[in-house]
């Protein structure tokens, strides 16, 4: 059995924060949670058990338990203040339910109820639930009234509500009606940025740096002299290169030494997130970084299974494909307008553009397993030629990859005694 798993943030309603992710399995008529109860549970407590330091991260991670996952303890390898538990209609009707939740609430968990409904059991649990989700999917203005009554019972019992499944703009004005907190789907993670001006960005030295290093054969003197114009650049990379993800002997504070150290084909790769400008940033604009960092390692570990001749990129630009693909959420401009000015094979264009070709096929393949649609990335990674059964472990490594790349950008490098960095 395929084991599929994906990360979703959830973010403040009428903010950009993100409050935590919702780590969605497998959802189809493959459903692992619709498999024998004890089957879908040594599956699934399995996969956790192998990768529980890859889906946690500093904020709380939402995850649906079934009535065996909680029966065995699950939850009791995470921290409590890491993990909210979510029940749903299997584990509501379950004749133990309600002693089980009593447990796990008296416990310090937090809980959430999935697509509440108005009907005895569900109001039993009321009570310990600190979140009720609500799905608004394929939901129409119509069925506002009735949405509405949920959202503002859970409301007046002092309860948080999550709109879930808003991956339209029809849906998100829907759930802002609604009044909801918070909100979750693909339409939330790529929007809701505040974008760079086209001019500015087209203009700005990390641009200048993006041309720099997608040519054939960068040039060292020319990155060094782009990075060292600008402060926040130099210091990124600085701090980047003298962290513990480095180990370096001896630190540095030379620019060019520090892009020697990381390699071209590193700085290539990490170019997106040396931009990242830590005292301007919005929580919004940091996680579609994030997304395309995550993409771009997607992209690229995907593309070294691809064992075909004929396919036309190699894993570096499969990696920039990734990569540029959150690149239209963050400037006021379209993605066509600026992979104009970037100097990348017509194929990745293609493929972020249109969709295009075998390249095109493989971005398609990411975006469907970022939308938890399991069916449609079967079928893809079939015609690509890749193990639908090594998608998951991928995904969850890429996360980690993520996870500890952002944690060394986001933690200061200097230490005590150390001088000032600059250019040597």
């Amino acid at each position: 059995m395929d084991k599929c798993v994906v990360r979703q943030a959830i973010k403040e309603a009428g903010s950009q924060n993100v409050i935590g992710y919702e780590i969605l399995f497998q959802a189809s008529s493959d459903d692992l949670y619709s498999k024998t109860e004890y089957s879908s549970a040594d599956t699934i407590i399995n996969f956790m058990m192998q990768n529980s330091s890859k889906i946690f991260s500093e904020l709380p991670t939402f995850l649906t338990f079934t009535p065996a996952l909680l029966f065995r303890n699950l939850p009791k390898i995470f921290e409590k203040d890491k993990l909210v538990i979510q029940i749903e209609d299997n584990l509501i009707v379950h004749p133990l339910a309600l002693p089980m939740i009593k447990k796990y609430k008296g416990e310090g968990y937090r809980l959430a109820i999935n697509d509440f409904q108005f009907s005895p059991k569900y109001l039993d649990m009321l009570e310990y639930a600190d979140f009720i989700r609500i799905s608004v999917n394929g939901r129409q203005q119509k069925e506002k009234a009735s949405l509405d009554n949920v959202v503002k019972m859970a409301q007046a019992f002092g309860k948080k509500c999550i709109a879930t499944g808003v991956n339209s703009k029809e849906e998100f004005q829907l759930a802002a009606d609604l009044k909801v907190e918070y909100m979750e789907g693909n339409y939330i993670a790529e929007t809701l940025v505040t974008k760079a001006n086209k001019v500015e960005y087209l203009q700005g030295t990390f641009f200048q740096l993006v041309i720099a290093i997608s040519k054939d054969e960068p040039e060292i003197d020319e990155l060094e002299d782009i990075i060292s114009r600008d402060a926040g650049l130099t210091y990124a990379l600085l701090k980047l290169v003298n962290s513990a993800y480095f180990a370096l002997r001896k630190r540095t504070a030379s620019v060019r030494q520090a892009i020697i150290t990381m390699g071209i084909g590193r700085l290539k790769e990490w170019v997106y997130m040396l931009s990242l400008d830590e005292e301007n940033a919005t929580g919004g604009s940091e996680e579609v970084l994030k997304m395309s960092f995550l993409r771009a390692k997607f992209a690229q570990d995907l593309t070294g299974l691809i064992n075909r001749r004929d396919f036309p990129i190699n894993k570096a630009e499969a990696y920039m494909m990734g990569m540029f693909s959150g690149l239209e959420y963050m400037v006021d401009a379209t993605l066509e307008e600026l992979l104009e000015e970037i100097p990348i094979k017509d194929e990745v264009k293609k493929a972020l553009t249109s969709h295009e070709g075998e390249a095109g096929k493989l971005m398609l393949l990411i975006l469907a397993y970022e939308k938890a649609d399991w069916k449609e990335s079967k079928k893809l990674a079939g015609e690509l030629g890749i193990a639908s059964n090594t998608l998951a472990q991928i995904y969850m490594d890429c996360i980690q990859d993520v996870n500890t790349i952002w944690e060394a950008l986001t933690t200061d490098f200097r230490r005590k005694d150390d001088g000032a960095t600059g250019r040597e």
